[in-house]
């Protein structure tokens, strides 16, 4: 009876090894695909990072653009605003002329009427 019950023990002790065998299967499948899971969500955000990351550099490239395209029309603007003002500066010499010429054939007028007539 003592062989019985030594027998009896280790076949429990095997059978229990056995079914520790698909339980320890299990665990691994399970941490695979749990991995498997976290390298698919990670892969995906990878790729809406590089998706991302390629958007913001075209905005990059067309604010640059937009800078140039600015910075042209601001100087063809200072060019304009150049031109307008020599222009302004010389229109306001021409009136000072005229302005002395006019007040200089006023005071001809004012000294003729005041000279007395001749007899």
């Amino acid at each position: 009876m003592k062989t019985a019950g030594i027998g009896l023990v280790l076949l429990l002790a095997a059978g229990a090894a056995g079914a520790q065998a698909p339980v320890q299967d299990r665990a691994r499948e399970q941490a695979i695909q749990s991995g498997q899971q976290r390298t698919s969500a990670a892969y995906r955000d990878l790729q809406q990072a590089q998706h991302e990351a390629k958007l913001a550099e075209q905005e990059v490239l067309n604010a640059q653009e937009a800078q140039r395209a600015a910075q042209k029309h601001a100087e063809e603007m200072k060019r304009q605003l150049d031109g307008a003002t020599k222009a302004l500066d010389a229109a306001r010499q021409k009136e000072a002329q005229a302005r002395k010429a006019y007040d200089e054939a006023l005071d001809g007028v004012d000294r003729a009427r005041k000279t007395p007539p001749a007899k």
